[in-house]
């Protein structure tokens, strides 16, 4: 009999968590067991958990606990196959996908192929199929070895970042020539603006708090940096659009004001600090806020391009942010390992406070 460890938390208080053991069933004919390796926790985890029932995301779902009370929170991360039944997945393969916080569990691979294989168990099934998809990395063109860490903290946030880019220079920045970004200083954010740094049409400009405003100057790829409270720095006639990684109502009403009709659209693209961001705001000026969903863009580039062409695009892409990331003279982040789920639990309550410093990149450990 193999047992489980699980990181579950409360739905009602994501920073409130407790580890669990549970049995495993033997496996049934069709299912595979895997042994999760590493996990990136990051703010998008907490973004992603505070709208658990948004019925596009429905993040509560993908590893249900059984428990009313409880929801196991997917991360992105390695894991080994320990025993099959499926053929074409042998036992010691390393696959990359999206796991929960634990130390085993049984799926149910269908379409198994060269690239990898999708989790048919019947619950997942009407989720995002994008979550469901698990890469062999031995098939993995963009995978390095020595990487995994950057691979899994940065994948699941840079395609955020690269097909957000796509977007917006799809729509032609909705008539805008200054994109202005809030909590300039996450790894979201600024894989957006590194996206966009050599792009003459438009300039990138970045808010940020007054304590991480030198980490935000440092990076190099905004054109200009302001602290929150110094928002009038940026001109106010500038074509403007505002993506927004806050989440924050007054800073999204002060950047409303500022810009008035200059504003031509207002993107919101998420936060970890609440569950009511986009509920209808009737004293907002100008533009409503629209929130972008990375998975609606991925299946209009792969209908436009290809989705090969599409993986090469952001393989391309995500190589030459992670050699920016890791330059050991130079890094834009620094990779902390967190050994075991005791460590994962404090890491989720800090990273739901925002207790986190905008350079660490949060690797669990579980092996």
């Amino acid at each position: 009999m193999t047992i489980t460890r699980q990181l579950q938390n409360n739905k009602q208080a994501l920073s409130e968590a407790r580890i669990t053991d549970q049995d495993l069933p033997p496996l049934a004919d069709g299912e595979a067991l895997l042994r999760i390796s590493r996990l990136a926790l990051t703010t998008n985890n907490i973004t992603y958990a505070a709208f658990g029932e948004t019925p596009h995301l429905r993040y509560w779902d993908f590893f249900p606990t059984g428990a009313a009370q409880w929801f196991h929170m997917p991360a992105w991360g390695f894991a080994e196959v320990v025993t099959s039944t499926v053929e074409g997945l042998a036992e010691g393969e390393r696959f990359y996908g999206y796991w929960p916080i634990a130390t085993h569990v049984i799926m149910q691979p269908v379409r198994v192929g060269e690239r990898g294989f999708y989790d048919g168990t019947p619950h997942r099934l009407e989720l995002t199929s994008a979550y469901n998809q698990y890469q062999r990395i031995s098939t993995d063109a963009a995978y390095r070895s020595e990487s995994e860490n950057y691979q899994m903290l940065l994948r699941p946030l840079f395609i955020t970042s690269f097909m957000l880019a796509d977007f917006l220079q799809d729509n032609d920045y909705f008539g805008a020539r200054q994109i202005v970004l809030s909590s300039a200083s996450s790894k979201t954010a600024y894989g957006t603006a590194f996206c966009l740094q050599d792009d003459r049409n438009v300039k990138v400009a970045g808010l940020t708090s007054t304590s991480n405003k030198s980490f935000v100057e440092s990076l190099g790829c905004y054109h200009s940096v302001a602290t929150y409270d110094d928002l009038s720095q940026l001109d106010p006639h500038e074509p403007t659009l505002y993506v927004d990684f806050s989440g924050s109502k007054t800073l999204r009403h002060a950047v409303h004001e500022h810009f008035g009709d200059a504003l031509r659209y207002d993107c919101y693209a998420g936060s970890a600090q609440s569950h009511d961001h986009l509920e209808p705001d009737t004293t907002l000026s100008g533009p409503a806020p629209q929130p972008y969903f990375a998975p609606y863009q991925i299946k209009k580039r792969n209908a436009d391009w290809g989705a090969a062409e599409v993986t090469r695009r952001f393989n391309a892409s995500q190589l030459a942010f992670i050699e920016r990331l890791s330059d050991s003279e130079r890094p834009w982040m620094e990779v902390v390992e967190h050994r075991g789920l005791e460590a994962a639990k404090r890491l989720v309550e800090d990273l739901t406070h925002g207790r986190i410093d905008p350079k660490a990149g949060h690797a669990v450990v579980l092996d």
